[in-house]
Parts: structure tokens; sequence; C-alpha cells
């Protein structure tokens, strides 16, 4: 898949870090299956630590990688590579489901849902565990 490839979700893949290839197979199928399932049409950036850090740092201030990054205008969600492999392997999960769950994640802030409150964060765990239902992954929330 090349940076810039199209799938009928309403958005653009683009794979900035090439390993997300190797680490997830048919990367940018996936990315347009699970936008689809979360009705969220937006860009999404495959790409590196360094690049997350740095938006990170510019944008919220916080001097570190993080999973995933979304922006409203225009719609993005940007995802660390390294941040989701370790927590993958922390959490012991493949890194294709931790994938899919972030981008869920993501695809609900961009619909408004947060998680700042105890309140907000169990509507927006219950929505996740449908959507991830829906995509036959396991629910993230379950052994916490």
């Amino acid at each position: 898949m090349e940076p810039g490839s199209c799938y009928p979700f309403g958005g653009e893949v683009v794979i900035i870090e090439r390993r997300w290839n190797y680490y997830v197979r048919d990367v940018a199928r996936v990315v347009a299956r699970t936008l689809r399932a979360a009705g969220c049409e937006a860009d999404v950036v495959l790409t590196d630590d360094r690049t997350v850090r740095r938006l990170n740092c510019r944008d919220r201030g916080k001097n570190k990688p993080t999973n995933v990054l979304t922006y409203e205008q225009p719609p993005e969600i940007l995802l660390a590579l390294g941040v989701v492999r370790r927590e993958a392997a922390r959490e012991g999960k493949a890194v294709r489901a931790h994938l899919v769950h972030l981008l869920v994640h993501g695809a609900l802030h961009l619909q408004g849902y947060d998680h700042h409150h105890a309140g907000e964060a169990r509507e927006m765990e219950s929505e996740e565990t449908k959507i991830l239902a829906r995509l036959r992954v396991a629910n993230p929330w379950k052994n916490r």
C-alpha cells in the first residue's frame, strides 16, 4: 500500500512508518474497515514515535509520544508505531487488535466522545466495546 492510498471509508490512509506493514497485515484495509465500522470519515496517518512526540509537544504541551492523536480540522487520526507496539506487548495483545482499538478510540473522539470524567469514560468505553465486538476484537476493558 502506497502513501496516499484511498479506500471507500471517506478518508485517506497515509503510511509514513513503513514498518506498520510488517506488524499489521493489510494495514490500510484494517484501517478502512475499522473507520467504516466506527462511522468515521477521517484521514489516518500511521507514523512513528518521533513525529507523534513532536506534535504532542507542539499541540498539547506534552514532550512524549502517545499512542494516538486526533485532530478535528481536518479530521485526522495519527498513530505512533513504537508506542502501539509497546502497549500491545505489555497488554498481551496483537498489534492489529490494539491498532483497531485505538482507531475506534480516535474515531469516537472525533465524534465528540471524551473520557475526562468517570461518566464520560464509561460511555466512551461502552461505545468502543460495541464497535470492537462488530469487528471481532476482544473487549479491551474486560480485564482491567
